[in-house]
């Protein structure tokens, strides 16, 4: 039984998932790391605020932050990029 656990787990599609989650969840560092060093400061420039996730707004007592939305729309556009690129390319 440890045998064919071990054949299983040396299996290319498996090893070839590990490594893609690992690999996606550093690069989702790296893009959270991006917009948040980068892209807000930028934006911060035009705006006079460096942190996105902080712009909302009030409706009677209803808080909507809608700059974390933007900043996680942000996030999800280079993801979705780089990945479509990625494809492309192999």
């Amino acid at each position: 039984m440890l045998r064919e656990f071990k054949n299983f787990i040396l299996r290319g599609n498996v090893l070839d998932l590990a490594v893609g989650v690992i690999i996606g969840s550093a690069f989702t560092g790296l893009v959270t790391s991006l917009v948040n060093n980068l892209i807000n400061a930028l934006i911060g420039m035009f705006v006079q605020s460096t942190a996105l996730a902080n712009f909302y707004f009030y409706i009677d007592k209803i808080k909507f932050t809608y700059g974390a939305f933007l900043n996680d729309t942000i996030n999800f556009v280079i993801t979705a990029f780089v990945v479509f690129i990625i494809i492309k390319v192999c």
